[in-house]
């Protein structure tokens, strides 16, 4: 929070820079915040200005930095596993040649190599030793990923995969499992819905479900609240009456063939009449008072005080442009 605060003030200042520097600043305190969000340990490494005095209160305390106790998402992630029965406690058995198949199959995802690592140091090796992975990333050659892919879906012994989001998320079907982990997210909420899609695909028999793990109060938030907004606009901007030629009226289809000036008809007749027929609420800053107006009124009250043609033809002549070109 100490952090958010003086980066805010120092983006304030910096505002009305246009250089390089400063945007680069930006870019890296949001990848920091990022960071912090994940682990300490992301963040505070040898070197850094406080990392040796932190240590030192650590220490007293008989943790460090690296510790999962300062890293919430690593334990709530911990705890996710076991309770969708992966990790949890397998029974009593003599024999070592015994491997319980799960009840769930999980694809955990993240944005950074970096937090890919701590994951499967943290959590899959010291947290939970009897979980058996596979991990797909960046340093995977791109020939032998498939081989991965077949692996796990073709092995139930495997209970969890490990993959990066930029690698593991198009393109691959991984239908082995029905679990979907975000450990991060991303600004683009398509890359995240593509990464979802993995497990969706044909071939899946089993309920898919999909979890996040956001920690509350940071920038994570606003990352998943812009998501939502970029959803939002586009499936306003595709809508239920544009999605496709099944969900269009049948004057909707045949102007698409319509070379003429007026652009597609997206409202219906009978739309257009409910349009022009409502009223809107104008208040009258001087009296107070209210006043009801026709929609369609509303919208062309200021046209008068546009140009006629004749005013843009002489003000924006092609020809007179033409001749600054030459």
């Amino acid at each position: 929070e100490d952090f958010t605060k003086k980066q805010g003030k120092k983006l304030q200042s910096e505002a009305g820079r246009d250089d390089k520097e400063a945007k680069q600043h930006i870019f890296q305190a949001l990848q920091y915040m990022r960071k912090l969000c994940n682990s300490p340990a992301m963040v505070m490494k040898p070197g850094t200005p406080v990392y040796d005095d932190t240590q030192k209160i650590l220490q007293r305390q008989g943790t460090s930095i690296e510790d999962t106790i300062h890293a919430p998402k690593l334990t709530a992630l911990k705890d996710l596993l076991v309770d969708c029965g992966i990790g949890g406690d397998d029974g009593d058995t003599n024999d070592p040649l015994y491997q319980p198949i799960k009840p769930h199959r999980a694809l955990i995802f993240c944005q950074m190599k970096e937090m890919l690592d701590m994951v499967e140091k943290k959590v899959l090796k010291e947290l939970l030793p009897s979980v058996s992975h596979l991990r797909l990333d960046g340093s995977v050659e791109a020939n032998k990923r498939q081989d991965i892919v077949n692996k796990f879906n073709s092995d139930p012994s495997y209970d969890v995969l490990l993959l990066t989001t930029s690698v593991g998320g198009l393109g691959l079907n991984l239908t082995g499992a029905d679990t979907v982990i975000f450990v991060e997210h991303d600004w683009n909420p398509q890359k995240d819905l593509q990464a979802m899609d993995r497990a969706h695909r044909i071939g899946q028999k089993k309920v898919v479900n999909v979890y996040r793990l956001i920690t509350r109060g940071t920038l994570e938030e606003k990352i998943l609240s812009l998501q939502r907004f970029k959803i939002d606009v586009a499936s306003t901007v595709v809508n239920q009456q544009n999605a496709g030629l099944s969900t269009m009226d049948t004057d909707q289809i045949l102007d698409l063939f319509n070379l003429g000036d007026s652009g597609p008809n997206l409202i219906s007749d009978k739309q257009q009449k409910e349009v022009d027929g409502r009223e809107e609420d104008m208040v009258d800053i001087e009296t107070g008072d209210v006043l009801r107006q026709p929609g369609k009124k509303a919208w062309l009250d200021d046209l008068g005080e546009l140009w006629d043609n004749k005013q843009y033809e002489e003000s924006f002549d092609l020809d007179d442009f033409m001749k600054t070109m030459s």
